[in-house]
């Protein structure tokens, strides 16, 4: 379907310029299987609460609409419902704005009973302010008996059962949310590391990477919507949990963030986020605005964090390289695609790891020296001492641990000196 793009240069906007986010709605669309024929902008000082548009932007709109044969006009901002009405009666063609854009990739782009539940959430709860009165033609109509009140009934109908359904699917999200809780208690002693982001910045390629994981990879928008959560493939005393999230954007539609709850929860209750930049875009900075923000909206923003640029393979100029290493020096500079810096990340994830343990010394009789397989399967052993009568172990454990390694022995354990 052709469509046309409508920016809106507001002083409420936010850092994004018109430009950048209209090329993003326009990949947004092209995602939707849209094919983006024209866009039109307009800077506004003051916004017209009936159309968003001054009077003479949307005749404009309306010739382009009907010069290119479009079915669709896309505004990158959101409307209000009756902004959104007066706008398909005067342009005689479907409207929706961004939010109901993502909407809409998220629910094509749903593969697992979660998904789809969450995504249909936020879009019957985006939509029921928004109930096209598809009955109005009843109203309109003269001189039929009850006509009009068959068209009101018709319209309360649908949105009860929009509500009904909104009920339901809340109740539906709250089971799996329980089931969620559960997973995540088994996986409580372990070390859990998310991968956060903009979306299409490598998330997933990243994880294939570090786990091996046949994660699905392509280059389009929000082409991961589950978390997905393998195990780090390295030798550590207990695992190491990578979860890939959906990828952020700007003006996530907040009825969506709310329904990802239980999805954005593994983000929550990491230990360790790596926040995945693709510094070759040319908004990256925005980019990193948005995803900080929320994560602040999250809670999340005071997680332990490593910086991870992706994609440098791709970065030609040596000074670009050095300009990054200048204004951002804690972050690591990876390719997901050739492998440069990707053993540098895993040193950064051991030495957050080991941040996590606490130091502890063991005395074993040479008699219980059967059980050391054992201990290096709890904790890593730092140092093994071997004296007449004892081996003394000095040991680095997940405190978690502890309780494990003192059954284990049948003797307490005590914390090394600070």
């Amino acid at each position: 379907m052709k469509v046309i793009l409508v920016g809106v240069e507001m002083p409420c906007n936010g850092s994004v310029p018109m430009e950048a986010a209209l090329r993003e709605l326009e990949g947004l669309a092209t995602t939707a299987n849209y094919l983006p024929v024209a866009t039109l902008t307009q800077r506004l000082s003051t916004v017209n609460p009936h159309s968003l548009l001054g009077s003479g932007k949307v005749e404009e709109l309306k010739h382009a609409v009907h010069h290119h044969e479009a079915g669709l006009v896309i505004f990158d901002e959101a409307l209000t419902p009756t902004q959104n009405r007066n706008l398909e009666r005067q342009l005689e063609c479907r409207v929706i704005d961004r939010p109901w854009l993502i909407l809409e990739i998220f629910l094509n782009h749903a593969r697992t009973r979660e998904a789809k539940t969450q995504v249909e959430l936020a879009r019957l709860k985006y939509a029921l302010p928004r109930l096209t009165k598809l009955w109005g033609h009843l109203s309109r109509q003269k001189g039929g008996i009850g006509l009009r009140e068959v068209g009101e009934k018709q319209i309360q109908l649908d949105r009860r059962y929009i509500r009904s359904q909104i009920h339901r699917l809340e109740g539906k999200l709250k089971e799996i949310d329980r089931d969620k809780k559960n997973q995540r208690k088994s996986r409580k002693d372990v070390f859990q590391v998310s991968l956060v982001g903009y979306t299409n910045v490598g998330k997933s390629t990243l994880m294939n990477r570090l786990t091996g994981a046949g994660t699905l990879v392509a280059d389009k928008l929000f082409a991961t919507l589950d978390a997905t959560v393998r195990r780090i493939q390295k030798n550590y005393p207990y695992p190491v949990l990578l979860v890939d999230t959906v990828g952020l954007i700007d003006k996530l539609p907040h009825d969506l963030v709310a329904s990802f709850k239980s999805t954005l929860d593994e983000v929550r209750e990491a230990d360790l986020l790596l926040k995945v930049v693709d510094p070759t875009h040319p908004n990256f900075r925005d980019q990193m605005k948005t995803t900080e923000t929320v994560l602040t909206e999250m809670g999340a923003d005071r997680l332990d964090s490593i910086l991870v640029f992706n994609k440098i393979d791709q970065i030609a100029d040596p000074e670009r390289i050095k300009d990054l290493h200048a204004i951002y020096p804690e972050a690591l500079l990876i390719s997901c695609k050739t492998g440069e810096g990707i053993e540098e990340l895993r040193k950064g994830i051991d030495r957050c790891y080991d941040k996590h343990l606490v130091n502890y010394r063991l005395d074993l009789d040479y008699t219980q020296s059967h059980l050391l397989p054992a201990l290096r399967k709890l904790a890593i052993i730092v140092k093994e001492e071997f004296a007449e009568d004892k081996i003394h172990l000095s040991l680095r454990v997940p405190p978690e641990k502890k309780s494990q390694i003192e059954s284990l022995l049948n003797l307490p354990a005590s914390p090394a000196p600070a």
